[in-house]
């Protein structure tokens, strides 16, 4: 296939959204008719270009010299393309039915199209100048759906989220600048670019700005003490929030991560440094944190994005065993928690748009009255706590072997923080499931009268959702040798 068609899904989202404002629609149907067909359309020529993976490089702009924007499809970023073109037209039919009472449908859905494509750039970037455009742009056209509401907690978590993620940014160029520097390219080359006869002496000093950049774009998958944004940003509406925790920006973060680890840097360089334990201690911490946080955590977005704030850690983990089958996990995790999250927290957005409850004790005898709701909720739960066959139990399990292989005690700490963690996801996501399904004696049940599950524009993503939790638990062999392929370096 010809590589102009790596531009397609990228500028079509964006040009899309960005001329969405100039038109007049006399009905909303009108509108949704206008965003899903962009969205279609752009999911269908990334599938199209997954299926017949051109081969090369394409130069988009130069900017001076061997600052150039640049596209290309490998199998890191089919992966990610991949994720992004699956779940965004669900997520666009669920915003549809949910954004109906929340107001400027035409500021939203610019924004929220606009930002498919920024995230498809981000995916198909060939080189660490077009990865860190598009991860500033992501900032940019995200920032508006954060702060939708216009209300003084969207405005405030708005601020907190450009503040922290301009600070991640910094850290992040600091990366991209020793990169440029000490690499004999900033394409992106598995195994990494580093030139070690300019890095001489040198070592400790790139060692020490690789932390700096993993930190830095680490603000985006929310790695502690950087996390604060995310749970903040539950202020914005469920489907923001599900992009923003589960596909988008958080992955984005991760993805970034990756690239650096095993395309810039190289694990040659990397592997059994201080700096790779540094980075392995981050996400150990991180993953108790969040763990811990989303237990004590009330609100029930707030707590979904907790639990977020470990699971994420779960992928820097396994990027930071920096072995090939560390790499596979991490991998798995991405795929599977963005599904198992994404269902949480549209769960979490159907009971709010049909009950205008907002808190773990407030969905008391919900169970019945919205059984689609709940019971997609209950599958999505045990399939992040990790319990097999579901799809949760096929990340961590490639995670938990992955850390076996590598002799280092963090690895073995780490295991013990994931059984951990599995431990408290359990205790937090249960007390919902519990409270939802035998609210107690005292319970009145009259409270819950006129509840009910979303229309069918809200159930068809969880129902989904859901059927692909079962099947990726049951049939995860393609998969897996797939990103065995990619984490070797034969893709």
């Amino acid at each position: 296939m010809d590589l102009i068609y790596l531009i397609i899904p990228i500028l079509l989202p964006i040009i899309g959204g960005a001329i969405l404002p100039l038109f007049k629609f006399q009905k909303r149907q009108c509108r949704q008719w206008y965003v899903m067909a962009v969205v279609v359309a752009t999911s269908c020529f990334t599938f199209l270009l997954l299926a017949n993976r051109p081969e090369g490089t394409i130069q988009a702009i130069n900017l001076a010299g061997r600052l150039e924007v640049c596209f290309h499809l490998d199998g890191l970023g089919s992966v990610f393309a991949g994720l992004i073109a699956a779940l965004w037209p669900f997520a666009t039919l669920y915003a549809f039915e949910y954004m109906k009472h929340e107001g400027k449908e035409n500021k939203f859905f610019s924004y929220y199209t606009m930002t498919y494509g920024v995230t498809i750039g981000i995916a198909f970037a060939a080189n660490l100048m077009t990865l860190y455009m598009f991860y500033e742009m992501l900032t940019l056209v995200t920032l508006p759906l954060v702060m939708h509401a216009m209300n003084k907690k969207s405005i405030q978590a708005g601020r907190k989220y450009v503040f922290y993620s301009i600070g991640g940014a910094a850290f992040a160029f600091i990366g991209f600048i020793f990169i440029l520097q000490y690499g004999n390219s900033i394409d992106f080359v598995f195994g990494g670019v580093l030139d070690m006869a300019k890095v001489g002496d040198k070592s400790n000093l790139l060692l020490f700005v690789y932390v700096l950049a993993v930190l830095g774009f680490g603000v985006k998958a929310a790695i502690f003490p950087f996390h604060g944004w995310l749970p903040t940003a539950s202020v914005a509406p469920t489907p923001v929030t599900a992009l923003l925790h589960a596909v988008a920006v958080v992955k984005a973060g991760a993805f970034a991560i990756m690239r650096i680890t095993y395309y810039s840097f190289g694990t040659d360089f990397l592997y059994g440094t201080w700096a790779q334990n540094v980075i392995l201690i981050f996400a150990i911490a991180t993953i108790i944190f969040g763990s811990g946080r989303a237990v004590k955590e009330q609100h029930l977005k707030r707590r979904l994005a907790y639990s977020t704030v470990s699971n994420l850690s779960y992928i820097i983990f396994g990027i930071a065993l920096m072995t090939p089958a560390g790499l596979v996990g991490a991998l798995a995790h991405m795929i599977c928690h963005a599904i198992m999250k994404i269902t949480l927290f549209f769960c979490g957005g159907a009971v709010m748009y049909k009950t205008h409850r907002e808190y773990v004790y407030e969905v008391r005898g919900l169970g019945k009255k919205m059984p689609v709701t709940f019971a997609s909720f209950t599958l999505a739960s045990l399939a992040l706590i990790g319990v097999p066959p579901l799809a949760g139990f096929i990340s961590k399990w490639n995670l938990a072997t992955a850390a076996t292989y590598v002799e280092s005690p963090l690895a073995m700490v780490g295991v013990i923080a994931l059984l951990l963690s599995a431990l408290l996801t359990a205790i937090y996501l249960f007390q919902v499931i519990l409270r939802a399904y035998f609210p107690g004696r005292d319970f009145d049940a009259t409270s819950v009268d006129g509840c009910e599950d979303p229309n069918w524009f809200m159930k068809l993503p969880l129902v989904l959702f859901c059927i692909a939790i079962v099947v990726i638990g049951v049939h995860s062999i393609p998969m897996v040798e797939f990103f065995q392929k990619i984490a070797t370096g034969l893709m």
